[in-house]
């Protein structure tokens, strides 16, 4: 049964679920707010696009691939000192990229908050997939909607403070606001004990053993995950780095837009739709996957960001519909961060869950290196439409890997882990 709602522990998961969705809130801006300074960078030094865009890179690759490390410090230690590390790193990266008058160093701060953001990211996923073994989905979700609509509310003050007082104030002044509450927030945060979970009985089927992370990298299961969230990240992350100079190349960045009520410049609004609709969808699919399975959300949710990529490449030019295909892009987008730790959490247990997740997630980081040849491919052939076209059939591919060969393979894993748990219980005794 699930946990009672009124218990001390259910009352304290949800406070430690709160803590983590600040803390992804507070380094959002470190991934999505990226594409705002890529411009007046360029503008600032005259340096080369796609040069400037290896820092975007850089950040995901240290926040990705460190993330098992940290997140077996987490496993042994508690979540605490690692969110206070992750804390003081994030608010140094933006300090540097405030001061950065060389690429150089702009790719050393780009470093420096890849591992401070993945210090804290990997924290909160892991820290949620422990408290909340009935609902993985729905927690990872949440935690993860911190991160992807986590600067919705700050793209238009990042955007005016950009054009009123430089790029390198707004680097300056949300690094340092950014850092300070990060770590605040990790002094309260702890692991829960296997007691206050016991009792905790998911939907979706759960792993009969605990898997160790040496264990997850032989098994063939680990793997064709791995390979799905790269074919899915990749997408996503190239729409994230490139958004801001895909709308200046199809000249619409600056046209007006009404939609619900409100007029902003195209741009302006399809971002901050990105990042609610991006942030949404994590609790929305986490759950959806809670009741009716990982794989069958995924291929619902894949081929969406399929169908919206290859729109997006058809019909971007027009200012109304860049906003509202954008949103459709990130809205089937952002769910990968919710259903592939799940999953994890599900096939894999929950003793070395923040490590095994965190080794699945440098899947993002092995995506990034994809993001700078974006710019080189749309050089090469004189428009988005490659890039498009290439990132809407790996999703198409994604979705349909996540039926004929996930969901099997899922199936047999799980039945081998019954049978050496059975087999390791008769040899004890």
């Amino acid at each position: 049964m699930s946990a009672d709602v009124a218990s001390p522990v259910n009352n304290k998961r949800w406070l430690q679920l709160v803590f983590g969705v600040i803390c992804m809130c507070m380094i959002a801006n470190m991934q999505y707010g990226w594409t705002f300074f890529v411009n007046p960078i360029q503008e600032r030094h005259g340096w080369d696009r796609a040069a400037i865009q290896v820092a975007f890179s850089i950040f995901i690759v240290t926040e990705t691939w460190l993330v098992p490390v940290e997140g077996w410090f987490v496993d042994k230690y508690g979540p605490r000192i690692v969110v206070l590390f992750g804390g003081i790193m994030c608010g140094l990266a933006w300090v540097l990229n405030a001061h950065a008058t060389t690429l150089t160093m702009l790719y050393i701060g780009a470093a420096v908050g890849g591992i401070g953001a993945g210090a804290v990211y990997g924290t909160c996923v892991g820290n949620s997939l422990k408290w909340f073994p009935d609902r993985r989905g729905l927690a990872a979700g949440i935690t993860a909607a911190g991160f992807g609509a986590g600067s919705a509310l700050t793209v238009i003050p990042i955007q005016n403070m950009i054009k009123n007082q430089g790029y390198e104030a707004a680097f300056l002044y949300f690094g340092i606001g950014q850092g300070v509450v990060i770590t605040v927030l990790a002094l309260f945060l702890v692991a829960p004990k296997k007691v206050d979970v016991a009792k905790m009985v998911a939907k979706v089927a759960q792993t009969a053993r605990d898997f160790s992370p040496k264990e997850m990298l032989t098994s063939p299961l680990f793997w064709v995950m791995y390979a799905m969230f790269v074919m899915m990240a990749a997408g996503g992350l190239m729409a994230t780095a490139q958004l801001g100079p895909i709308a200046k190349d199809f000249g619409i960045a600056d046209i007006p837009v009404s939609l619900i009520g409100i007029t902003l410049p195209a741009l302006t609004f399809a971002a901050a739709i990105d990042r609610v609709l991006n942030g949404l969808t994590r609790p929305f699919f986490g759950w959806v996957s809670d009741q009716i399975g990982r794989e069958n959300t995924m291929f619902f949710a894949f081929a969406m960001e399929g169908i919206g990529i290859y729109a997006l490449s058809v019909f971007g030019s027009n200012p109304v519909l860049f906003v509202i295909l954008t949103g459709l892009v990130f809205f089937a987008w952002g769910e990968i961060y919710s259903l592939f730790p799940a999953m994890c959490g599900d096939a894999f247990g929950s003793k070395y869950a923040t490590t095994n997740a965190g080794l699945l997630y440098t899947a993002k980081g092995t995506a990034a290196i994809i993001v700078p040849f974006t710019s080189i491919l749309t050089t090469m052939t004189g428009s988005w439409h490659a890039v498009f076209i290439s990132a809407a059939a790996l999703n198409i591919i994604a979705a349909i890997m996540a039926l004929a060969v996930l969901k099997p393979l899922r199936r047999n894993h799980a039945r081998a882990a019954a049978a050496m748990k059975a087999d390791l219980a008769v040899a004890a005794e």
